[in-house]
């Protein structure tokens, strides 16, 4: 206690002589002329303020009412070539999404728009129903963000029914046996009449009766049912159409010996694969040499422009390579081919290929072509005339390779060929540029050596 009271003392004797010196500063500040702050008042003495100190606390409290924030989401913009597309739900209402999946696919006249959900959360209400069109903008889906439980679904009556009706009763057991006769039955009297018979031969066979025509047609299958065609297919039967009715579309033909680019394939597969990650197949050498023979024949990679009346030549080879999926045909583009080597073209293959699969090409992959290969050999084609992909002037189809017998060195040998189709506006392209064309491709395939020499 005796320790307590001293350290007390200690502590106001160190305030009163604080106060003592701060009142001397402020005379010697007064009698240098500094005059001091009339809301300040210094006395010798402390004085004791019974009132208690208050201090300010500010609480904080956390709610989920952001977790559960209602937002809506919008169809994003398209490119300035579109203007509106179709939708058709992935998800219902009620369905719990994750951040960046899916919720809905918006399928445009040139390709398919995806739309993400922009968090996790569950689909509260669909605000455009499965097919109607939509514009940029367009207010889709609401979405309650955070992990809230998602809308219970009905189960289906029928379901319900089945399972709340009663079980079959059992069935009835069979009836006792009853006593045993000890009598005879009667014997039926016999007749007084002798009995007619008829022959065998004389009894005419009956026709079974015949089937109900309704039988014949119910099993025959005779059904048939009507799909609404979506807006790729209906754009491009459009642009085919088209192209019919403006191109003087004519076709010129040739055939390719494969051996060679068979062989070299066959010898550098294994190590190209190693070396780039990708197989080396047949299209690097057909898209190189439509592009060595794009650069020789300039007026194949042109185009008219019908609104000037003027020939529109291009320095540069943007090859679009056709490419089919479940939704119609696609065509993205490789640009900048006559720069590009076999691997540099087997990789870019590669990656629009998977885009293609995964639906995942926007329309700048498929914009500004100036020259289409179209292959058909891998369905199995043998021969076909492809058409022009407007605004291009030309189309270069290829087909399958198969086994034939042809004439070399004046020997019959048999070679793997293939034919080729070179589709051209004749507007613009002659019959030499065709022909010309053409047979710049057949050299090179052949022989891929000519790149190297430039011949």
């Amino acid at each position: 206690m005796l320790s307590h009271s001293r350290c007390l003392t200690r502590f106001f004797g160190r305030s009163i002589s604080a106060l003592r010196q701060g009142n001397n500063v402020l005379a010697r500040r007064a009698a240098s002329g500094i005059s001091a702050s009339p809301c300040v008042s210094i006395k010798d003495s402390p004085k004791y303020d019974g009132r208690p100190s208050i201090f300010q606390i500010r609480y904080f409290k956390t709610t989920a009412i952001h977790r559960n924030e209602v937002i809506t989401v919008k169809t994003p913009a398209f490119a300035e070539s579109v203007t509106e597309g179709d939708v058709r739900w992935e998800k219902a209402v009620g369905d719990r999404v994750k951040e960046d999946e899916v919720v809905c696919e918006i399928e445009t006249d040139k390709t398919s728009v995806q739309v993400p959900s922009p968090a996790a959360g569950v689909i509260e209400e669909l605000l455009v129903p499965d097919g109607g069109k939509v514009e940029g903008g367009t207010p889709l889906f609401k979405l309650r963000k955070g992990d809230g439980p998602a809308m219970p679904t009905t189960t289906p009556p029928s379901a319900t029914e089945a399972t709340a009706a009663p079980l079959p009763p059992p069935p009835p057991a069979p009836a006792a046996v009853g006593p045993i006769p000890t009598t005879m039955p009667p014997v039926p009297p016999v007749p007084t009449q002798p009995i007619t018979s008829k022959p065998v031969s004389a009894i005419k066979p009956t026709a079974a009766p015949a089937p109900a025509a309704t039988d014949i047609a119910a099993k025959a299958g005779r059904s048939e049912h009507r799909v609404k065609m979506n807006r790729m297919r209906l754009r491009i039967a459009q642009r085919l159409k088209e192209a019919q009715n403006t191109c003087a579309m004519l076709t010129t033909f040739n055939e390719v010996d494969m051996s060679n680019i068979t062989e070299m394939r066959k010898v550098h597969k294994d190590p190209f694969l190693k070396k780039h990650g990708v197989k080396l197949g047949f299209m690097s050498a057909f898209v190189k040499a439509a592009a060595y023979a794009l650069v020789d024949q300039p007026a194949v990679n042109a185009v008219i422009d019908d609104t000037t009346k003027e020939i529109v030549y291009r320095d540069y080879v943007d090859i679009s390579v056709a490419v089919a999926t479940p939704k119609g045909l696609v065509v993205p583009v490789i640009r900048g081919v006559e720069g590009m080597n076999f691997a540099d073209i087997e990789k870019t293959i590669h990656e629009l290929g998977e885009k293609a699969r995964k639906n995942e090409l926007a329309v700048e992959d498929m914009d500004g072509g100036t020259f289409t290969i179209s292959n058909g050999g891998v369905f199995g084609s043998l021969f076909g005339t492809p058409i022009i992909n407007p605004p291009q002037s030309a189309i270069l189809g290829m087909h399958g390779i198969f086994d034939r017998p042809v004439a070399v060195g004046g020997k019959v040998e048999v070679r793997p060929m293939m034919y080729v189709a070179l589709t051209y506006d004749h507007r613009l392209v002659d019959g030499r540029e065709a022909v010309t064309f053409l047979r710049k491709i057949k050299s090179v395939v052949e022989d891929p050596r000519v790149l190297l020499l430039d011949m």
